[in-house]
């Protein structure tokens, strides 16, 4: 190992030190990149640096991160969520873990609506848990099922993530949301089987409402039901279908779910000066991060590639024993262990562009691995020390609702993403169908 190899691996070191210490990622990886790119590089970094920041900002299909973030922002306030949970509560209450379910069902409904999980988490703390602490739940139960079904905004289309992973990549983020489509079904179903299954297993931690409470189930609930869920149903076809038909680019399709959701907001009488304000703020804080450490991440990988520390974890892993499965399962480990530490953008900028040649050697489909990569990366969002969910949660719960009831109701979730990503790793078709199906190709 040359010095400037292991002055790459001291990055690394450098930088997880960092992070852990409470400094920001985006600052952390351009004090980083800038520094050793001076000590190895010299002033050349900085013309570098200056390259980094127009690549982002000139990306055009980067335009849909802000677009996303602020139609998911703006379709909170609606209270869209509140009413589809409120008939899907009525539907499902009457059932053991009836309430579990609806909120898996909301969350998996939005998801489809907005492209971050932020407004999911914080909204479906507020209504769901609650209602059921109101009702017995377990907490871990009640607050596991928010983290994990409020974090399937990161997965299903429209994502932010897949979005950001595309350009880095060279794949068509068209073909990344068609591809995503079924693994975050996948991990919906299977989040619903395990309430289902334990509900029925222990009564007593999810247990069904009150006799007094049920509405009467006939065709009017139904159809209320169905009503509440239009708004919703309206934008997936608007944004989803016009991309998955070939109508629209995701860019073009970001730019129609933000003016559908200011239809929307128009409709429910939210569409005021102060709701405007309060989305263009967020949408502002959200996407200004995201590009600082897309524009970081870009001057460390710059400076470490030209250490050769891209070349030497390439042959380090093409190296190891026991074949190409094997590769496979170490990427992914460090990728879950790296989603403890560090947010999933800094992974998705660090790691993933040091595996993607890994990946062309070894002949693993890069679509199929990006959706493995971004199924992974679900987790990071339920793995503490760094997990948002657990975040967004414990900010918006009530005080009864201690951190150790969320890490203790987000573990089965957790298994449950493992299984998810081995049933994807399994079945590439999960991954490839859809794609091929709609747009032609995987």
């Amino acid at each position: 190992m040359s010095s400037e190899q292991m002055a790459a691996i001291f990055m690394f070191g450098l930088l997880l030190a960092m992070v852990i210490g409470g400094i920001h990622l985006a600052f952390a990886l351009i004090f980083i990149g800038i520094v050793f790119g001076l000590i190895y590089q010299g002033l050349a970094i900085l013309p570098m640096a200056m390259l980094q920041i127009f690549d982002v900002m000139e990306s055009e299909i980067l335009i849909a991160v802000p677009l996303f973030v602020f139609m998911g922002t703006l379709l909170e306030k609606t209270g869209i969520a509140e009413k589809v949970y409120q008939s899907l509560y009525e539907l499902f209450g009457p059932v053991r873990g009836g309430l579990a379910i609806a909120t898996i069902v909301t969350c998996t409904i939005f998801a489809a609506c907005t492209g971050v999980i932020a407004a999911t988490v914080t909204t479906m703390t507020l209504l769901a848990i609650p209602s059921m602490l109101k009702r017995k739940y377990d907490k871990g139960l009640a607050t596991g099922v928010v983290c994990a079904g409020g974090s399937l905004g990161i997965l299903i289309p429209p994502s932010v993530m897949l979005v950001m992973y595309g350009p880095m990549a060279n794949l068509s983020v068209a073909k990344l949301f068609a591809a995503a489509l079924f693994p975050g079904l996948l991990l919906s179903a299977l989040y619903l089987a395990y309430i289902i299954i334990r509900s029925w297993l222990l009564p007593e931690t999810a247990p069904a409402i009150s006799p007094e409470e049920r509405p009467p189930i006939n065709l009017k609930l139904f159809k209320n039901t169905a009503f509440y869920m239009l708004p919703a149903a309206f934008l997936i076809v608007a944004v989803l279908g016009s991309i998955l038909g070939g109508v629209a680019s995701p860019t073009e399709a970001s730019g129609v779910g933000a003016f559908c959701a200011l239809i929307l907001a128009l409709i429910y009488r939210k569409l005021t000066f102060a709701y405007l304000k309060e989305a263009a703020h967020s949408t502002l804080i959200v996407t200004s991060m995201v590009f600082f450490i897309i524009f970081g991440a870009g001057i460390f990988n710059v400076v470490f590639l030209y250490l050769g520390g891209g070349t030497l974890i390439k042959d380090t892993l093409i190296g190891l024993p026991l074949g190409r499965w094997f590769v496979l399962a170490i990427m992914m480990t460090l990728l879950f262990i790296g989603g403890f530490f560090i947010s999933w953008q800094g992974l998705l900028y660090i790691l993933v562009p040091i595996f993607l040649p890994v990946v062309d050697a070894l002949g693993f489909n890069q679509l199929w691995f990006a959706l493995l990569v971004c199924v992974n990366l679900q987790m990071s969002f339920l793995t503490p020390p760094f997990a948002y969910a657990i975040f967004f949660v414990k900010g918006a719960s009530p005080p009864e609702i201690t951190t150790l009831d969320i890490y203790r109701g987000v573990i089965p979730f957790v298994i449950l993403q493992i299984v998810g990503l081995v049933l994807c790793v399994l079945f590439p078709e999960i991954i490839l169908w859809l794609p091929r199906v709609t747009l032609g190709g995987t």
